[in-house]
């Protein structure tokens, strides 16, 4: 039987498609893994509740090439692919990815399962030293090899249990793991399999036993914050502990919170397309030079995310430096590599024969991925990139997000995503065809170059 049944996701599914709460946070009110919740939600987008039942499936190789090359061609995450195939287990995409870069196609080819159908006849002579070694062993040498190897077997699989399937790292969880297991095996065999030293394993077991001693303190700032619905911070959770009548200090409070994963919802992270240096990073051709003598000679883009009622929103615009028009715009509810690439497909096409404009951007991850590089070569388009933290080297997109902020998003009310698309809509039209720049001499972006056409 499944952990989690097709109800359960279902309620922690319609739950977050309502709004009002983020992943993140049901998860942790829930008990569950974040990166889960994720996946159920995205293969119910996909799937419907079908995608939520058990599944036992057995992929043949031209199933698995198929993925691989989708995920090459696309540059998609290994949960978007698992989603978009309904693959439960998100680890088996990687694990053919790996496989195939190290055997071809020949390594995709599932292998058969069970014992081979024909066991060795006899089995293989030990040598001479291992024969007389175990005839002289005596009993109690046997016995304790045997609880040795019993307990080396069941480390692994607790380890399993305890880490969700991945071996364990910290002094910690191994700590934690032999702990559970030293009533039934002696302790020296335990920290041996472990390679943990004795002074180590006494030094965390004394922290985990003073961890404990917060129980109390934990159980009051969840239900001081769950009263609060999440609008207090660990500042004024401290201060309405205090109030209560119980002295606690503040850093005690706000680690205890990271540790139950609880922060306030009232100002959440903006979104940051950093991400590190996960591809090729493009020099500064543009350096600043906002001027352009003619249309599609230089291109500025960037993303931008939009909130309503807790819902996001993601904008991806392209702009023309010689009239500041928007040439093209992409929305998601996601900011996934999609959301870029529709966008410059659709700016292409505004582009003549003799076109090959200069295209800048900052660093965000989504304009490091090679299929984005591949686009920008298809099309003739040449890859600027701003410096890491710069965001004046792209004042132009900024100043961008900023008008479209403070003349449509701030001066209306939404009350859903829809209404916002609508709106942007019908505002970017406006930008183009109607709002008059006063460094264009008076007229508008698309005005601006009909002008010079006619001319």
């Amino acid at each position: 039987m499944a952990k989690y049944d097709k109800r359960f996701k279902l309620k922690l599914i319609n739950t977050y498609l309502r709004g009002g709460v983020g992943l993140p946070v049901l998860a942790a009110r829930h008990g569950i893994d974040y990166s889960m919740l994720r996946r159920w939600v995205d293969a119910y987008r996909l799937h419907g509740s079908a995608a939520l039942c058990r599944k036992h499936s057995r992929y043949d190789v031209h199933f698995r090439l198929k993925v691989l090359r989708h995920m090459s061609r696309d540059g998609l995450s290994l949960r978007e692919v698992t989603a978009l195939y309904d693959i439960r287990d998100p680890g088996k995409v990687s694990q053919w990815a790996r496989l195939y870069d190290e055997g071809g196609i020949d390594a995709l080819m599932p292998r058969r399962r069970g014992r081979p159908q024909k066991m060795p006849e006899t089995r293989p002579n030990l040598p001479v030293e291992m024969k007389a070694a175990a005839d002289t062993r005596s009993r109690e040498e046997l016995l304790k090899e045997i609880v040795y190897l019993r307990a080396e077997v069941a480390y692994p699989k607790k380890a399993r249990c305890a880490v969700k399937g991945r071996k364990p790292d910290s002094a910690k969880e191994k700590t934690q793991i032999v702990n559970g297991l030293r009533t039934r095996y002696p302790l020296a065999a335990l920290l041996k399999i472990a390679g943990l030293a004795r002074s180590t394993f006494y030094y965390q077991l004394r922290a985990l036993e003073a961890g404990e001693r917060h129980v109390e303190l934990k159980a009051t700032i969840r239900a001081v914050y769950e009263h609060h619905k999440g609008r207090y911070g660990y500042r004024r959770i401290t201060a309405a502990i205090r109030n209560a009548g119980r002295m606690v200090n503040h850093k005690t409070v706000q680690r205890l919170m990271g540790e139950l994963q609880l922060k306030s919802l009232v100002r959440p992270k903006r979104y940051r397309s950093w991400r590190g240096e996960v591809g090729r990073v493009a020099p500064n051709l543009l350096d600043r030079e906002f001027e352009a003598r003619r249309p599609n000679q230089k291109w500025v883009t960037d993303v931008t995310e939009f909130n309503v009622k807790g819902e996001k929103l993601y904008l991806s615009p392209v702009m023309d430096l010689y009239n500041g028009e928007i040439v093209a715009w992409q929305t998601a509810r996601r900011p996934c590599f999609e959301l870029v690439s529709n966008m410059l497909k659709k700016a292409v096409t505004q582009l003549g024969t003799r076109d090959k404009p200069l295209l800048h951007s900052d660093q965000g991850w989504q304009y490091q991925m090679s299929a984005w590089r591949r686009l920008l070569s298809a099309n003739r388009l040449r890859q600027s990139m701003s410096r890491r933290g710069n965001c004046l080297d792209n004042a132009a997109m900024e100043s961008f997000f900023a008008t479209l902020k403070s003349e449509f998003f701030r001066l209306n009310r939404f009350d859903s995503i829809e209404q916002l698309q609508a709106g942007l809509r019908r505002y970017i039209h406006y930008y183009n065809h109607e709002r008059i720049k006063l460094k264009l001499n008076g007229l508008s972006p698309v005005q601006y170059r009909t002008q010079l056409l006619v001319a």
